[in-house]
């Protein structure tokens, strides 16, 4: 039967790419799908999110953040809290429903007031808290399915589902917000999000079949509710060493993306005069951005890691920034700027997304969800604040500044990276040692 199957057009491919077994393949697509739909729709909301900040005030951006971060703190322990009160299998879909729910909200709040700056305030703090939740739960359900060895395989082509997201989504905003319209893209992506709810509720039906089916996969069952309390995530967090190590690498990472996210603001308010246009702007860097970050998730990914490791996918990043904001400092126009967006993104998205979310394979149920969840938003956010308000009191230097800024952070990042690896490698090994011998 598997030589029968292995004969099949699309599992050749799938063989190809990612060295996906027979018994996996209905999990792996069904996940890919999953996060095509999840990015999809959130990468249509993105653009829109980032010129409402121009509309509140390029200037004021640190206040954005100051409010995305308190309401990621309110979010978290809520979340954590209905995480214990239901089952994962009831809990999870409804969370992307209720999220699709909230944008055909602020549809109906754009009709009534399109220029309202609070009401553009509030669906960017939104939209800034939601998509990290979202995204961690996507990604807790993958390391809750497959095993550290299985992820190395996979997780490269399982990221390329959201990769292809975001490039259809941003062409498509590129090409058609001026024609649709901004506030119909809102309930463009209601719908997206409602398609991923069901594709949860496939993927938790592959779960089950997976564990039965393969010995490498996670062997925990949705059908219970974590239990503890809403704070839990927190005190796992600060109990473990692994975990606050990942939390280290996360605040470096958000600190570098804010201090870019702010040299491009400044830089894009400054050359584009309407919203439209700019919302056009951030959709053709995301577009190049996802282009060819998607072409490495499929062919490169898996190898790169599988040949050097999940600490040298972890260093990828810090050694790109310090060479890209070198090059700011000398050149801070808008084409230099962008090119470092996208190239800072392709990278994290393409490697270091992929290796960092491996780093949860080897924790327990309730870490994936718990203190993942923090580390996903609150510590994100905080690292997010933090750099915010760096940037905001180093903007007045200039973009040349922030770069300087940069570089500093990124020769810090590099070692929390190197340890970080190591550290898994060990724990990976310590899980590798406990495993049964394979029956002769």
């Amino acid at each position: 039967m598997t030589d029968a199957a292995a004969e099949k057009p699309h599992l050749r491919l799938l063989r190809m790419v990612a060295e996906v077994e027979p018994h996996e393949v209905k999990a792996v697509l069904t996940a890919f799908a999953y996060f095509f739909f999840l990015m999809a729709s959130y990468f249509i909301l993105r653009p829109l999110r980032d010129a409402m900040g121009t509309i509140y005030g390029a200037d004021h951006l640190q206040e954005l953040f100051t409010g995305t971060f308190v309401v990621s703190f309110i979010v978290a322990p809520i979340y954590a809290g209905l995480a214990s009160r239901f089952r994962l299998a009831s809990f999870l879909p409804w969370v992307y429903g209720f999220i699709a729910v909230t944008m055909v909200v602020f549809y109906a709040l754009f009709r009534a007031a399109p220029e309202n700056r609070w009401i553009a305030a509030t669906f960017y703090v939104w939209v800034s808290t939601f998509n990290l939740l979202t995204i961690s739960v996507f990604w807790s359900l993958m390391a809750d399915i497959f095993s550290s060895k299985q992820a190395k395989r996979l997780f490269g082509f399982v990221a390329a589902g959201g990769t292809v997201g975001t490039i259809a989504a941003p062409a498509f905003t590129a090409l058609f917000v001026k024609s649709v319209g901004t506030d119909n893209l809102l309930l463009i992506s209601a719908g997206g999000f409602l398609v991923t709810m069901f594709l949860v509720r496939a993927l938790e039906t592959e779960k089950k079949k997976l564990a039965l089916a393969s010995p490498d996969a996670q062997k925990t069952s949705l059908d219970r509710r974590l239990g503890g309390n809403p704070f839990e995530g927190f005190m796992l967090l600060f109990r473990s060493p692994y975990l606050m190590m990942i939390a280290l690498f996360i605040l470096a990472m958000t600190t570098i993306s804010t201090v870019i996210y702010f040299q491009l603001a400044d830089t894009i308010s400054k050359e584009f005069a309407t919203k439209a246009e700019r919302t056009q702007a951030y959709a053709v860097i995301d577009l190049a951005t996802n282009s060819i970050a998607v072409l490495v998730q499929l062919f490169g990914t898996s190898r790169f890691i599988g040949r050097f490791g999940v600490t040298a996918g972890l260093l990828v990043n810090p050694v790109i920034m310090v060479i890209a904001f070198l090059t700011v400092v000398f050149s801070p126009v808008l084409m230099v700027l962008g090119s470092v967006q996208v190239v800072r993104r392709f990278a994290e998205y393409a490697i270091a997304k992929p290796s960092r979310e491996m780093l949860f394979t080897v924790v327990d149920q309730e870490a994936k969800y718990k203190a993942k969840n923090v580390i996903d938003t609150v510590v994100y956010r905080f690292g997010d604040l933090t750099s915010a308000w760096l940037s905001a009191a180093v903007l007045p230097f200039g973009v040349a500044g922030l770069a300087v800024a940069g570089v500093i952070i990124s020769a810090i990042w590099f070692p929390i990276a190197w340890m970080l690896g190591k550290r898994y490698e060990a724990v990976r090994g310590v899980e590798a040692s406990t495993e049964p011998a394979p029956a002769e």
